[in-house]
């Protein structure tokens, strides 16, 4: 499953309002974000984020993050897509500073897109 797309946008508070009132008829809305840097929308389940053009790596202008079930399933992800040509744009491991529990990798696919494989729960006791 797909947990969220982030696209670069060139004027964010204008594509904000667009989004907004574009999402309006679908329910769709405003989920949270960050003034001048991103905004995410509830599109049922899953985040459709922008952001601003110029932030850091490893953000690029199209990000998809997908949701996996285990910690094994990032890192099994991660020696495959380095395997099949992809460069490293993040070790596997913690992300305490998108959530508490998140885990994930990151790659660059063929053509520099940036790939996310990730879960958002507690690490397993034991």
């Amino acid at each position: 499953m797909i947990d969220h797309i982030t696209m670069a946008v060139s004027d964010l508070e204008k594509s904000k309002l667009f989004y907004e009132r574009a999402f309006e008829p679908l329910g769709y809305r405003l989920s949270f974000g960050k003034e001048g840097v991103f905004w995410a929308f509830d599109v049922g389940g899953s985040l459709f984020e922008i952001q601003h053009t110029d932030d850091k790596p490893p953000l690029t202008r199209v990000h998809v993050a997908f949701r996996v079930q285990s910690r094994a399933e990032v890192e099994a992800f991660y020696r495959a897509a380095l395997e099949a040509g992809a460069r490293d744009n993040g070790l596997p491991g913690p992300r305490p500073e998108y959530e508490e529990n998140y885990y994930a990798c990151f790659v660059l696919d063929p053509d520099g897109y940036n790939i996310e494989a990730m879960l958002n729960q507690p690490a397993p006791h034991g």
